[in-house]
């Protein structure tokens, strides 16, 4: 069986050409075409010897999931359904689908990607989580669906990509093959994203904030609050009920922002349950003192029993926001014609069919 190097970081690939009786820098050759050049035939890899090239074919493999379908929005997004293939661990067979989604905009282009597929974390507005936790995802899964879109989209990219982890699942609960992914796309040697392009969100998982502070390479933090107390977020975020909002916050206070740095804190607005006056002012509580900006995001609709705010509801929640000097911008999603928009990611047939 060859082995997947995609996935695999700059040390990994050293230690295991050294394995082969090889020099350990060919393994930083290997990360840097694979990353910094996109090749992904070893014969292209001309800085190797052609017999190790020709090694490498035979026992190695660098595999990008073909596109099993993908979706055009009007709006320019493009929703990629990639199948994973079987769950790598031991003992497991389940195989797995994911998405991910391309938002080309003028001087960029954003890439929401999945950490796992299905979610567990059970958010009863949001789609994905009527998928239940179906498996976790590698770290080559999860690089695949930057790689997978920027290839498809070479001939309009522009110069800046940003990757939110924001689609399928709750990174922090996939904490170790979601890390690994991020050092690659924010390794100088090879993907060279910058830290303040990539966004992490995470539903409120104490221990991953706590772990993730830490980390000396990491991405910029999204909470995604969506509720302005324990009990109304019990109801829609259960997983509350293991970090409630005291413990959430605390958290918060003590995760170590870089000077350039806000955490961002999403809230996604359903209509008559919490987007009411108190509900802004609760908020505007729950953040003050840090050093955050909030994301007003209305409900994108779906099969489930809630609906968009209305449009005065929505604005007189922003104003009372930006009447307490708390930095907050609304945000439209993007895609929710072909189910693309945030918390809409369950693999759902749309009819609309890619195009040449």
């Amino acid at each position: 069986m060859p082995v997947e190097l995609l996935g695999k970081s700059q040390q990994e690939l050293r230690e295991w050409m050294a394995g082969l009786g090889e020099p350990a820098y060919r393994g930083a050759q290997v990360y840097h075409a694979i990353y910094a050049e996109g090749r992904r035939q070893f014969a292209a890899m001309s800085n190797l010897p052609a017999a190790l090239r020709e090694r490498l074919a035979r026992e190695a493999a660098i595999t990008l999931p073909a596109i099993a379908r993908k979706y055009h929005s009007a709006d320019g997004s493009v929703r990629y359904l990639l199948p994973l293939g079987a769950d790598p661990a031991p003992g497991a067979a389940r195989a797995a689908t994911v998405e991910a989604v391309f938002m080309p905009s003028d001087g960029r282009q954003t890439i929401c990607i999945s950490t796992q597929a299905g979610c567990a974390v059970d958010c009863k507005f949001c789609l994905t989580a009527t998928l239940g936790l179906v498996r976790n995802l590698t770290a080559g899964e999860i690089l695949a669906q930057v790689l997978v879109p920027l290839e498809d989209n070479r001939e309009r990219l522009a110069t800046r990509t940003n990757v939110v982890l924001m689609g399928q699942g709750e990174p922090l609960l996939n904490f170790d093959p979601t890390m690994a992914a991020v050092r690659v796309l924010l390794d100088p040697n090879a993907l060279a994203l910058s830290p303040r392009h990539v966004t992490l969100s995470t539903s409120g998982i104490v221990p991953g904030i706590d772990r993730l502070a830490q980390e000396k390479v990491r991405p910029k933090l999204a909470v995604s609050l969506n509720a302005s107390n324990d009990a109304q977020r019990d109801a829609i975020m259960p997983i509350n009920r293991k970090y409630p909002l005291a413990a959430l916050f605390d958290a918060c206070r003590r995760y170590p922002l870089r000077p350039w740095e806000r955490l961002t804190v999403e809230y996604v607005l359903l209509g008559g349950v919490n987007d009411a006056p108190e509900d802004a002012r609760r908020v505007a509580r729950l953040v003050a003192g840090l050093r955050a900006k909030v994301n007003l995001i209305p409900w994108n609709p779906g099969d489930l029993p809630y609906r968009p705010p209305a449009a005065a509801a929505l604005e007189e929640f922003r104003r009372i926001l930006a009447d307490k000097d708390v930095p907050v911008f609304v945000r439209y999603s993007r895609g929710q014609d072909i189910f693309a928009a945030c918390g809409q990611l369950a693999v759902i047939e749309t009819g609309i069919e890619a195009r040449a």
